[in-house]
């Protein structure tokens, strides 16, 4: 029977030296080895240093040197393809979050067999890049690509006047270039991987004509690794019947970035469109009618805030509680409203938005979010918990101010003089906030409606805020009344 790692570190669990036992001394009971539960390599981080190096030693000198080659025991979860049936499977990650790696790992699972010279599940490959050249340099010769990750004894063989890798198998993968989608008129395949799809020139072309190619065997599949971008392509790929996705962030395989790197690039990007795409992997995607685009988003960021006339903390609390239950929407704002309405400004400090909480437990975190900015009131949206939302946080603080709201317009109504805001450049987000949750909702709400999952509950509490801080007190300042004496 063949033996898994993490049974071989509980064999080779050192036990005492045999003794024999004396009269007096009963013989100890053996004492059974913890579970471990921890799979893969993360079991060796989690484990004595004596217990690995006996593990190891216990491993013969062909499975030592088989080890690195493990993949699935190596990898990230997002770099190990899903389970089931499906045709396309898309990897969706950022700059050094190893879906190169992954590419090539997948590649030789299917084209190699139990032993150097057996047969595997694919035969003919398709390598498809934007040009032939970064098919050439990262796919095939790159520090993640085939010839790097093949074992010694299964590594292709590199016909470049063919521009073709040969296993010694028999298995063969073609380079071709997303540019010239005519080149993949005529061979048939089993298997494809296809890189960087997003920032293919002639997307749609070179992607019809690699589907009518992968004809091949039994179950023929194909693997796209890509940094994703609003790619027409890409978004509806996603959304095909046969296709499956994994998403991993750079921040996944920090172990193999230079830390300097990853200092750098995080107080360069963190928290703006171009980090969410490159560096969290996301699709930013600017939906048609949308009341904040990406670019309006991200030009409101700021690396500092100055002193506050005045802080807000809202709150849109869930109707239910529980996994399957909408967000208890809490956003913190601090507000400079000296001289005209005109000059006055908002700043976004804190996204404390909790998911699934009791009214006890939402309640708290509205007045831990009020103790931490310094806030003179709470505006809860009162429409479903009625005078119970007010109860409920002065139980928790007596003295504490609140102003209850109702909303009488739609969601998409309410928050367009709050992206007027934005649009005049008087609200900010500070780069150190994280706030990327709330952006995700402000980019998916059109003045018809929110287009998400879901209730955007963190934008609701951002208008209610945006509205008691700026739009209320310049109303007031524009619209004087008349009091009669």
């Amino acid at each position: 029977m063949k033996l898994t790692f993490e049974q071989r570190a509980r064999a080779a669990r050192p036990t005492p030296a045999a003794q024999t036992p004396s009269p007096e001394t009963p013989k100890a009971e053996p004492v059974p080895p913890a579970p471990l539960p921890i799979h893969g390599a993360g079991f060796l981080t989690t484990q004595d240093p004596d217990l690995v190096r006996w593990t190891l030693e216990s491993l013969s000198e062909g499975e030592l040197l088989g080890l690195p080659y493990l993949f699935d025991f190596w990898a990230h979860p997002h770099q190990l393809p899903p389970k089931g049936d499906w045709r396309t499977w898309v990897i969706l990650g950022g700059r050094g979050a190893g879906k190169t790696r992954a590419g090539s790992e997948w590649v030789r699972a299917q084209v190699e067999g139990p032993r150097p010279q057996d047969p595997g599940r694919a035969k003919r490959v398709a390598l498809l890049a934007e040009t032939i050249d970064q098919a050439r340099e990262v796919m095939v010769f790159g520090d993640s690509g085939l010839l790097a990750c093949s074992p010694p004894d299964r590594r292709p063989h590199w016909h470049a006047t063919r521009r073709m890798l040969e296993w010694p198998n028999g298995a063969v993968a073609q380079l071709f270039s997303a540019h010239e989608p005519e080149a993949l008129r005529g061979p048939q395949f089993d298997c494809a991987w296809a890189d960087e799809l997003a920032k293919w020139k002639k997307a749609e072309e070179a992607w019809d004509m690699l589907q009518f190619g992968l004809r091949l065997g039994d179950d023929p599949r194909c693997v796209v690794t890509t940094t994703p971008r609003s790619s027409p392509l890409l978004l509806d790929l996603l959304h095909r019947p046969g296709t499956v996705q994994t998403h991993g962030r750079t921040t996944a395989n920090r172990a193999f970035l230079a830390k300097s790197f990853m200092a750098d690039i995080q107080a360069r990007y963190g928290n703006t469109r171009l980090g969410k795409q490159e560096l969290d992997g996301l699709i930013l995607e600017d939906i048609e009618g949308a009341l904040w685009s990406w670019d309006l988003i991200d030009a409101c960021k700021t690396d500092s805030t100055p002193p506050f006339d005045r802080v807000v903390v809202a709150v849109d609390p869930a109707v239910s509680m529980g996994k399957g239950s909408d967000s208890t929407g809490i956003v913190a704002v601090g507000a400079v409203t000296r001289g005209h309405p005109k000059d006055w400004h908002a700043w976004v400090l804190e996204d404390a938005t909790v998911q699934g909480a009791s009214p006890e437990q939402w309640g708290r975190a509205v007045v831990r979010a009020v103790r931490r900015h310094g806030a003179s009131r709470v505006v809860a949206e009162v429409n479903q918990g009625g005078a119970m939302v007010e109860s409920i946080l002065r139980h928790i603080d007596p003295l504490i101010p609140v102003t209850c709201v109702h909303a009488g317009q739609a969601k998409g109504l309410r928050a367009e003089p709050v992206a007027a805001l934005y649009e005049q450049g008087r609200v900010h987000h500070p780069r150190a906030a994280d706030l990327s949750a709330l952006e995700d909702q402000m980019a998916r709400m059109t003045v018809s409606g929110f287009k998400g999952r879901g209730s955007p509950d963190r934008l609701d509490a951002l208008v209610w805020a945006l509205h008691e801080a700026i739009l209320a007190p310049s109303n007031q300042w524009t619209n004087p009344g008349i009091r009669a004496l």
